[in-house]
């Protein structure tokens, strides 16, 4: 089972590439369930944009996409991630790229683990969770 993270028409990598695997395995193993494949994939704006039409019939941009595969508790999926975005939303929040880079990648997860974030009630449970595992992340205490 695997964490990979790919790019899409753009150069980007992503950095301390272990750590960010060890600390999305922490959180999915701390929601108690398992690792299976999951695969980040970083684009443009449009790249995501030409997804969000076509799998959703969403005609805006975004951040992410989530397209889950889970198999029982074992966690697989897709997430795309626009680096446009995510960059602009750094700027637009006040947080730092990478800030930023880990909120939305953990947002990911959590869909996969089953988080929504359509009503005020689940946003507001979704952003505790990305804060509380933030808080992980930052001091490498996973």
């Amino acid at each position: 089972m695997a964490i990979n993270f790919f790019s899409e028409k753009i150069d980007f990598k992503v950095k301390y590439k272990n750590i960010v695997k060890k600390w999305i395995r922490f959180v999915i193993i701390s929601e108690k369930k398992s690792v299976g494949n999951i695969n980040y994939i970083f684009s443009s704006d449009e790249y995501l944009l030409k997804i969000n039409v076509k799998y959703l019939e969403h005609d805006y941009y975004t951040d992410i996409i989530t397209f889950d595969y889970n198999k029982g508790d074992v966690i697989n999926g897709d997430i795309y991630v626009s680096v446009d975005r995510v960059s602009e939303n750094s700027k637009i929040y006040s947080n730092s790229a990478r800030e930023e880079f880990s909120r939305v990648m953990v947002h990911g997860v959590l869909h996969l683990l089953g988080y929504k974030d359509k009503t005020p009630k689940q946003i507001k449970v979704m952003r505790k969770k990305e804060d509380d595992y933030l808080v992980f992340l930052k001091s490498n205490s996973f």
